[in-house]
């Protein structure tokens, strides 16, 4: 049976999530920084003070889960995170709470399965100022096919045809999604060699936000001057699982004064993160 298409524009629950400095720290961990980011990694260096990577902003903004209820039954085992963006309003601190509110703001037929955008806007609880929007689609195999609208389709941020501005390349370590998902997605896909099998997997892939994660510290590298408060958007859509302990480059061409796209490779050359834009001050 296809989902509910009359769900368009329902909420969900607000849900409040909490965070302190061993959570930033522990997240920066997960996307790989190390010993050359302090900024990020510890909270006690004499010369800066600790600062939170704006892309920790999929983790606080938890409010997708309450509007994904509001569609009605599927099974989750045939959901594939299609894309992710984050808009920002101003850097995270360090530690806080936000309360998070869910939307459904897109619902599209692809036929063989649906499509569902959620958009999640979170608010620092104690003064009600928005800090972060979180925008996800998911593709739920399956769940089409009940004649509705097809959605957006084409190519979007296409690269330039010339080489790119910054290519920068990151390892990933072989424990990398036992490390990311302390950080709260505990998907036994990630984890599990048993259940990895079971969806054709020779061994756990890593999160797709960890990907995601990683692409966001080269961006904030080579666009931010490494400065989180200059970091605005990011959007991307997720075209090939990553194995841990791959390497992955981050392309990255300057297309305007404040934009730029990207594209993200798994070791190979395949593209594992496309259809990339990022904005920065």
């Amino acid at each position: 049976m296809p989902i509910d298409p009359t769900a368009l524009g329902a909420k969900g629950d607000p849900m409040d999530h909490s965070w302190d400095s061993k959570d930033a720290i522990l997240y920066a961990l997960g996307v790989g920084c190390g010993t050359g980011d302090l900024t990020f990694t510890t909270e006690n260096t004499m010369d800066t003070p600790q600062r939170v990577l704006p892309t920790m902003a999929v983790v606080l903004g938890t409010g997708t889960f309450g509007a994904f209820a509001k569609i009605g039954t599927f099974n989750p085992a045939m959901l594939v995170h299609g894309e992710q963006a984050i808009e920002l309003y101003g850097e995270i601190p360090v530690e806080g709470t936000v309360t998070t509110t869910g939307e459904i703001t897109g619902i599209y037929d692809k036929g063989k399965g649906a499509v569902v955008e959620v958009t999640a806007t979170s608010v620092l609880a104690e003064t009600g100022q928005p800090i972060f929007k979180n925008v996800m689609s998911a593709f739920i195999r399956g769940e089409g096919g009940w004649g509705g609208d097809r959605g957006p389709s084409g190519p979007r941020n296409v690269p330039p045809e010339r080489d790119p501005d910054a290519s920068i390349t990151y390892q990933t370590r072989d424990d990398q999604a036992l490390i990311y998902r302390l950080s709260g997605d505990r998907n036994p896909l990630h984890s599990d060699p048993a259940f990895a099998a079971l969806g054709g997997f020779d061994r756990p892939i890593l999160h797709g936000l960890c990907t995601y994660g990683f692409t966001g510290r080269a961006l904030l590298a080579e666009l931010c001057d490494g400065d989180p408060a200059r970091f605005t958007g990011m959007e991307g859509r997720f075209s090939s699982p990553v194995m841990p302990g791959e390497a992955l480059t981050i392309s990255i061409w300057r297309t305007g004064d404040g934009e730029a796209v990207f594209q993200t490779a798994g070791g190979d050359g395949r593209i594992v993160l496309d259809a990339g834009r990022a904005t920065f001050a």
